[in-house]
């Protein structure tokens, strides 16, 4: 079945130097994996009955591999049906995409406003600082949104700023003074208090506590709150869908599922926009992608030359093997020891196989040069951005088409690999798929 998705990006570049194969077990523990984080790694910045707003970890406060990583933050956003996200800004460009549901995001300018019908798939940039407000318009689906935050004044930390007030954070107008909000709005303090912010209390001392704690619920419900179907209806005037044709609009909406994948058989689908192909990747260097790996089938191991991945598993079950040479940590330590030795002593680098389970809400990074290989066990549809993604290369290291060790020259073959070049061209053309494939080995005849 094809899918409507934005796409997922794999990263990786080869590294000269000495290795040893390590003989430690996999890392396959949720805390011995910098690579992996569990759902459960993820901090509940909201939730009521009607959704909720999580944010996933700092990526480099899990290990400095993920230096690059400073700057971008990871956002899930959850409602049920016929709710809204009330009107909010970040100090955060925001690339926005849909992982199930269907919405009407409209985005606030000085003039005017812009409407669109979201569905699965579908994938837009919010420039910082603009106001905008998500609606579930779905009578029996939820809403699932993904969010990759990249702050614009601090590193890693962005505000949002609401019109209205929450529990946790007041209305942006409540940190004005009484005689700015009344030269602003040519107003009285009361009435502007009364529409926009909220009502002084003006019980007695012994009633204010009650009064306090009605008011605290009645705020923190007003982050995401009920619409009626005739509000849903009113939302959706003039609302425009992603285009069907073109990925390449500067404002609006574009859904990958439009386009024919990148890669594409009987054991999964690819798909991917690239910064070269979209305005407002552009300037941020960011690449979107998504892979459908269907139920027994493996993505074949390759890595990307620029590109790090983030990357979120929608649905399914399924398992990662990434190659690294040791934990950040441990390499950091031994770097220090080795300042010690003298120069010129070989330096030996022991190869690291990273694997883990992974279900609906994981995250996985797949940095830059590091090879991975994604399987499946149930259908399994992954989201991914790319970060440093322009003039990024996919390179394969198994499959039929694209495979970079088939481009070898047969003098080299010789010299790199264990056996004749003959062997190696012979075992390499053993796999008639490629990109995707059956995760059971074959059977295969014997060489005699």
């Amino acid at each position: 079945m094809a899918i409507k998705a934005p796409l997922m990006l794999l990263g990786i570049v080869f590294l000269v130097s000495s290795v040893c194969v390590s003989s430690r077990p996999d890392h396959d523990q949720d805390q011995e994996n910098p690579f992996l984080f569990k759902s459960n790694r993820a901090q509940t910045l909201f939730e009521n009955e009607n959704g909720h707003i999580r944010l996933l970890q700092r990526f480099d406060k899990r290990s400095k591999i993920f230096e690059n990583l400073q700057n971008y933050r990871l956002l899930e956003y959850k409602s049920k049906p016929h709710t809204i996200f009330l009107p909010q800004q970040n100090d955060a460009d925001f690339i926005l995409a849909v992982l199930s549901g269907k919405a009407i995001l409209t985005v606030l300018n000085p003039n005017d406003r812009n409407s669109f019908n979201l569905e699965r798939g579908d994938t837009i940039k919010l420039p910082a600082g603009t106001i905008a407000y998500l609606a579930n318009r779905d009578d029996n689906e939820d809403l699932r949104v993904l969010d990759l935050a990249i702050p614009v004044n601090r590193p890693g930390h962005f505000e949002t700023f609401l019109l209205s007030g929450s529990e946790n954070q007041q209305s942006i107008l409540s940190g004005f003074s009484k005689n700015i909000l009344e030269a602003a709005f040519n107003a009285d303090y009361e009435e502007i208090e009364r529409v926009l912010i909220e009502e002084q209390n003006k019980e007695p001392q012994h009633r204010r506590g009650l009064k306090d704690r009605r008011r605290q619920q009645s705020q923190e419900a007003n982050i995401i709150v009920k619409l009626t179907r005739e509000q849903i209806e009113e939302l959706s005037k003039n609302a425009k869908s992603s285009s069907k044709k073109s990925a390449s609009s500067e404002y609006e909406p574009f859904n990958l599922g439009n386009r024919d994948p990148i890669y594409s058989n009987k054991f999964g689908n690819f798909f991917e926009i690239t910064p070269e192909k979209n305005p407002q990747l552009q300037d941020l260097d960011i690449l979107v992608n998504a892979v459908e790996i269907k139920e027994g089938s493996l993505f074949l191991p390759h890595y990307n030359s620029r590109a790090t991945l983030i990357v979120t598993t929608v649905e399914g079950k399924g398992e990662f093997e990434l190659v690294s040479h040791e934990n950040e940590n441990q390499h950091e330590q031994r770097e220090e020891d080795e300042e010690e030795k003298e120069e010129g002593q070989e330096r030996s680098r022991q190869v690291q196989r990273y694997r883990a389970r992974l279900s609906s809400g994981d995250v996985f990074v797949i940095p830059a040069g590091h090879p991975v290989a994604v399987s499946a066990s149930s259908n399994l549809y992954l989201v991914g951005f790319g970060i440093n993604a322009e003039n990024n290369q996919r390179n394969f290291l198994a499959g039929e088409e694209d495979n970079v060790i088939s481009q070898i020259h047969r003098p080299v073959k010789e010299l790199a690999f264990p056996g004749s070049a003959q062997q190696v061209e012979r075992l390499l053309k053993n796999q008639k798929q490629s990109y995707f494939a059956n995760a059971q080995p074959q059977q295969w005849e014997e060489e005699i």
